[in-house]
């Protein structure tokens, strides 16, 4: 067995911490890592503050690709990052979740003959053109290792003929929760007089939701209509920020405790004493999960499927949101189901199957 040599590409804020839990597995390994950011994100919010809090490595290259359109960037951070990984020839490279910066490296690593593994591979979810969904369709046809959060990822790829070097290893970002928890920031929650229990967190963010006003009015009115009965935490992200000022929407209640984007030591005190999520994210579904907390999903679908269809999460609609909060909140204790992301040790089992091969 000789040394093996990874290159790691991120871009985006979940795939730096995603890095940050793998990169101590590593270390561990004696594996030599090098880091790569695209610079696909750059805002302060999404990438700075997490370098801090997480002690997050500096990228030893960066991209400086910038937003742009799909194919420009996609372009842009291929052509980048190509001659990087010509340079330090790595035995495999790694990529992570479902963005453009995701695919781009596959996609690199495939053509150069690199194996490629895929962090969080076989998430499948509707509508099928949605951008993130063709990067991880993509990703996980060219990738050698196919590193599955879930049992239901598994079968996904088993359902499209990708059965080869999949592997069910859990999710990383439970390993965070469970590395991190102790260090958990509750300060919001005196700060903002909130009662353990008997609050609501809401974010929104994506495009699906924010770029309609009809839409993001709705959501607006309804957890103002929510905020009668429990106070709504809101973190506001920079693009609804941008939309609501745009379509002239007001948050008029005094139950909407809007608050600027937080990381995630102080998302995951707020989320570990909350009553209930209302949220658009991915990751966040997941993190209200490990705090045994159950969430409202404002999508049409969720990669995320395994806890929708146990009845632990709830998909809505915009109009639909405040009749399916009533009903979660009406409903009393459901048991929360167990072990659907593993046991906490995704990292170790992705560095010890990547050396297994070298």
């Amino acid at each position: 067995m000789r040394d093996l040599k990874v290159i790691s590409l991120v871009g985006a804020r979940p795939q730096f911490i995603k890095e940050a839990v793998l990169r101590e597995k590593f270390q561990e390994h004696n594996v030599e890592e090098i880091l790569v950011h695209s610079g696909q994100h750059y805002d302060f919010n999404m990438s700075e503050i997490f370098f801090r809090v997480l002690k997050i490595q500096r990228p030893r290259y960066e991209l400086k690709v910038g937003s742009g359109r799909h194919g420009e960037m996609t372009g842009k951070i291929m052509i980048l990052f190509e001659e990087v990984v010509l340079k330090e020839k790595p035995d495999v490279i790694v990529v992570y979740g479902d963005t453009n910066t995701t695919m781009a490296g596959a996609l690199v690593g495939a053509k150069l003959k690199i194996p490629v593994a895929h962090v969080e591979a076989g998430l499948r979810q509707r509508p099928k053109d949605m951008p993130e969904e063709i990067n991880r369709v993509v990703t996980d046809h060219v990738s050698r290792y196919l590193f599955c959060p879930s049992q239901l990822a598994v079968e996904n790829l088993k359902r499209e003929g990708v059965e080869l070097g999949v592997h069910f290893t859990g999710d990383i970002m439970y390993d965070l929760y469970l590395k991190m928890e102790r260090n958990f920031d509750y300060s919001l929650i005196e700060e903002l007089d909130l009662s353990v229990n008997d609050y609501i967190v809401c974010t929104i963010h994506r495009d699906f939701n924010t770029d309609d006003p009809a839409k993001l009015k709705t959501i607006i009115h309804s957890i103002e209509e929510i905020s009668r009965d429990f106070p709504v935490v809101f973190p506001v992200h920079p693009r609804t920020k941008k939309r609501m000022v745009e379509f002239g929407i007001e948050i008029n209640s005094r139950g909407v405790i809007t608050i600027e984007p937080v990381d995630y030591l102080q998302m995951m005190g707020l989320i570990s004493e909350c009553r209930l999520v209302i949220t658009d994210s991915g990751g966040l579904q997941k993190e209200a999960y490990f705090a045994g907390k159950r969430a409202l999903i404002v999508m049409p679908d969720t990669a995320w499927k395994e806890m929708v269809d146990i009845g632990w999460n709830k998909l809505a609609e915009p109009s639909e949101i405040v009749r399916v909060c009533s009903d979660m909140l009406g409903n009393g204790e459901i048991a929360m189901p167990k072990g659907l992301y593993g046991d906490g040790k995704a990292g170790r089992k992705m560095v010890e199957i990547l050396l297994q091969d070298h």
